[in-house]
């Protein structure tokens, strides 16, 4: 087990709401059908001034108040994120920038949906390792700015937000008790954002073509997604020493409610334990997971002594399970 507990945890959600009613005016689609294919009612989406890092900050601010302290009281801060707010630096030092903190190391990790998976492993190991303390794991997106909006396919798809958690080295049986993650970058070309990088630099031509915003091989993207989540949780399960029925609350990424539902059943997990806020806010990539932890927290879902599944897949293709223990 990787030993931490959680101080605290906050959100940063764009106040504008997104309908799939309004979004009838836009494409060619209706509420019925997006509902019924994704379980997604409404997401939220970013003004022009609002990017990740901006999210990101106030989420982390949301966390350390919770927490009972300071932003720069921090040892480290790994930020996950799909929409950075520039090539370089990373969007967690463009956090830094908006708090006006320096010194503790900030860095990003890139693996799309399962970003916040990835980071927690990460910033568990730098507990664990030494000499951190405290460690700022967020999740922050602004994927309304990469998507193509003429697109049905995954316009309806994506929303905006961000979710941090404070953790700290602990003694009690807190933590990480088992996480199974991995890659298939066989599988990069079937959600990908074509332009932009060194493969294919940006050029009035990418621009013209619309190669600076989301593809996705939707199929592909839903066989691969069951398949690999629902394996990684069950992993992770099964590592831990656990069966189905010892796993209070299972959080999975909220990409589609089909998608999570068929993970669910899959592990064996009843209905009643998965939470969900895919009907809210879409899927925010590598913030659903944090937002849902919140909101779970928030609504008294995670009390202590709460055995809490996560599983998450994302583009690369990346995927990752875990078993939380809080």
């Amino acid at each position: 087990m990787k030993r931490f507990k959680i101080l605290g945890t906050g959100t940063a959600l764009p106040e504008r709401v997104l309908t799939n009613r309004e979004l009838e005016q836009m494409v060619e689609t209706s509420d019925a059908w997006i509902t019924e294919r994704t379980g997604i009612k409404e997401r939220r989406i970013a003004d022009d001034k609002t990017s990740s890092a901006v999210l990101g900050a106030a989420a982390l601010r949301a966390a350390c108040a919770q927490a009972g302290m300071e932003p720069s009281e921090l040892d480290a801060i790994v930020v996950a994120t799909s929409s950075a707010d520039t090539g370089f630096p990373s969007t967690a030092c463009w956090i830094q920038y908006e708090l006006d903190i320096r010194g503790m190391p900030a860095f990003d990790v890139a693996a799309g949906c399962t970003g916040f998976l990835y980071a927690l492993e990460v910033a568990a190991c730098m507990l664990v390792a030494g000499p951190c303390k405290r460690v700022a794991v967020i999740g922050a997106e602004v994927m309304s700015k990469i998507v193509d909006w003429t697109d049905r396919t995954t316009c309806v798809l994506f929303g905006d937000g961000s979710g941090a958690a404070i953790i700290e080295v602990c003694e009690e049986p807190l933590g990480l008790r088992s996480l199974n993650w991995g890659a298939d970058g066989g599988l990069a070309p079937i959600l990908y954002q074509p332009a932009g990088g060194t493969r294919m630099p940006a050029t009035a031509q990418t621009l013209a073509d619309g190669m600076h915003t989301v593809k996705m091989n939707g199929a592909a993207v839903f066989r691969h997604a069951v398949r690999a989540m629902t394996a990684a949780g069950v992993a992770a399960v099964k590592a831990a020493g656990l069966t189905a029925d010892d796993i209070d609350l299972l959080i999975p990424h909220q990409a589609n409610m089909r998608i999570m539902e068929a993970c669910r059943v899959r592990l064996g997990i009843p209905s009643e334990r998965m939470f969900s806020i895919v009907d809210r806010y879409g899927n925010m990539s590598a913030a659903t997971i944090p937002v849902a932890i919140h909101e779970a927290r928030e609504a008294g879902r995670m009390p202590p002594g709460t055995t809490v599944a996560l599983a998450a897949f994302g583009t690369g293709l990346t995927w990752g399970g875990a078993v939380l223990q809080v």
